[in-house]
């Protein structure tokens, strides 16, 4: 027998399921949501020192109602959108900067990080990223979570 033979042997023909070959090409398709690449980017722009939020204030004010009515969990492509196309992806993002970071160093780190992340972990080539910033959050400014916000356990007390 021979090396090559020895080291890939041939399945026993009632094998149910016939032998992987290593280096061999497996046909079929891989599709990466739109969704999936949103969400890797939020999370990169979100590590970045300076970066507050995500969203815009229309984006952000929905967000609020949803934890004060308690519907579902806080989306975690808020603010992002990004158009695949041929493994090839564009991505736009607005985000809100905490006060007294330099805005325009925030905004280029965050389309560094996108893209090494994005394409890091997705193996797309990152064509753009587009940064908008939306606000600059001062300081103490604090985005109300459900159990700290009072409205949220009184109705009573939201504004009308």
């Amino acid at each position: 027998m021979s090396d090559a033979l020895a080291e890939h042997p041939v399945p026993p023909a009632d094998s149910p399921v016939p032998a992987y070959t290593p280096g061999a090409t497996v046909k079929g398709r891989i599709k990466v949501a739109d969704e999936v690449v949103e969400k890797v980017a939020a999370l990169a722009a979100l590590e970045v020192a300076g970066v507050a939020d995500m969203g815009g204030d229309l984006a952000r004010a929905f967000e609020s109602v949803r934890d004060r009515i308690g519907i579902g969990a806080r989306r975690g492509n808020q603010g992002v959108s990004a158009q695949i196309h041929d493994r090839q992806v564009a991505v736009s993002l607005t985000i809100v900067v905490e006060y007294g970071h330099v805005v325009m160093e925030v905004a280029a780190e965050v389309k560094t990080n996108v893209a090494r992340s994005v394409s890091r972990m997705l193996g797309m080539r990152v064509m753009e990223v587009n940064v908008t910033v939306d606000d600059v959050r001062m300081p103490g400014e604090v985005r109300p979570s459900p159990a700290e916000d009072p409205a949220a356990e009184d109705p009573a007390l939201m504004p009308t």
